[in-house]
């Protein structure tokens, strides 16, 4: 069976219920919150051996991340490092309702993942992986996050393993000029570029529509394979081949949208969760948008569904997309 492995942190979202504020509400919900185990979880549902790798405080709200985390069926490799001298990242989530947005504070500056280095994470189990799966937002944390990060690809590449990164950009946690120089830094070993449309254009300073996108990034940047997506409008995939660029488009159907936070991991762990059963792209794609629509539809970041749901989303996609 093929084996998803992903590296980042997650920080504990606290979110006011339905649509409330933060500065007037008096509860919260506390979630798990990352791009990379987002992913894992999703992969994970559709049959995929998952595992996420992160360094944590050893204390309750780092046992909180993982316990979460395995409560959705994907293993965890942890390095448990002393919380008097690390803390646990925190998010603080706001929902929106047109014409007010949803709005993110982060507070993660000091946490434990910005401190891992290479000997951090269990190698071994990464060079064995089919496909292994960053945010850009983890390297983003610090130089030694980076480095670290950039080790990580290193090793899965040279082993032969699908490498991706998601840019999952978002405005107040890093400054884009240090996001794309870490991007930059990373693309010798990256084979897969997931990114959304405007975050791809704010972070590498690129304009264009989402195929225009994909194939100048492709070329400038000799990756294999680019995926942008456009949010509730689907998504498309370039596929660079010897003499030729492929690309396949999917747009997403109709959906009742609920919550959006976690549509962009779910697309991702979809995306690649596919990908590494299967090297049909545009089936990848299909099964990525179908996981990033029932995100849509569910309360929280992290997507609770089972493969026969995404299957049959799958199969409305693929009559939309023609």
């Amino acid at each position: 069976m093929p084996e998803f492995v992903t590296f980042g942190e997650t920080p504990l979202r606290l979110s006011p219920p339905g649509k409330e504020r933060l500065e007037t509400a008096d509860t919260a919900t506390i979630d798990a919150d990352g791009t990379e185990s987002n992913a894992a979880v999703t992969a994970q549902l559709l049959g995929v051996d998952s595992t996420w790798v992160s360094k944590l405080p050893d204390s309750p709200l780092g046992r909180r991340i993982v316990a979460e985390l395995e409560s959705h069926g994907i293993e965890t490799e942890i390095a448990w490092a002393d919380s008097t001298d690390t803390r646990q990242g925190l998010v603080f989530h706001e929902s929106g309702h047109p014409p007010r947005e949803a709005l993110r504070w982060h507070d993660r500056n000091g946490s434990a993942t910005a401190t891992a280095t290479p000997g951090d994470l269990p190698m071994d189990r990464i060079q064995s992986a089919d496909v292994v799966f960053t945010g850009l937002s983890t390297p983003g944390l610090s130089r030694d996050a980076a480095e670290t990060t950039k080790a990580m690809l290193r090793a899965a590449h040279g082993s032969g393993a699908t490498t991706a990164i998601d840019v999952d950009y978002q405005p107040g946690f890093a400054d884009p000029d240090f996001l794309k120089d870490v991007l930059l830094e990373l693309f010798e070993h990256l084979e897969v570029l997931i990114a959304n449309e405007s975050k791809i254009r704010t972070v590498l300073d690129r304009s264009g529509k989402p195929r225009e996108l994909a194939n100048t990034i492709a070329a400038d940047y000799d990756l294999e394979t680019v995926v942008i997506t456009r949010s509730q409008h689907g998504a498309v995939a370039l596929q660079d081949t010897p003499g030729t660029n492929v690309i396949h488009e999917r747009e997403t159907v109709e959906s009742a949208a609920l919550d959006d936070s976690g549509q962009h991991g779910a697309f991702s762990g979809g995306f690649l969760g596919r990908l590494a059963e299967d090297d049909d792209l545009s089936a990848a794609l299909s099964y990525g948008v179908a996981a990033a629509t029932l995100a849509r539809t569910v309360p929280g970041p992290l997507l609770t569904a089972d493969r026969s749901e995404v299957e049959r989303v799958v199969d409305d996609v693929i009559e939309k997309s023609g």
